[in-house]
């Protein structure tokens, strides 16, 4: 893995650290990611949605930007 190793010298830290650092900040995303999923599924049950128009328009404003 010499791009594991161009990096680990390049900031002075060895693989497992690096390693460990990606395996966390992984596993944090994931984590995020579920949490984001459980809470849009609560608020489809309770009904909670946005109409197709007004996911259009927002489709439209980031095609703006």
């Amino acid at each position: 893995m010499q791009a594991l190793d161009s990096l680990a010298e390049a900031l002075d830290r060895d693989r497992s650290h690096l390693l460990n650092e990606a395996v966390r900040v992984y596993l944090d995303v994931q984590e995020w990611q579920a949490q984001q999923i459980k809470a849009g599924i609560q608020q489809a049950d309770r009904g909670k949605l946005t109409g197709h128009d007004e996911v259009k328009k927002m489709v439209a404003r980031w095609r703006r930007r």
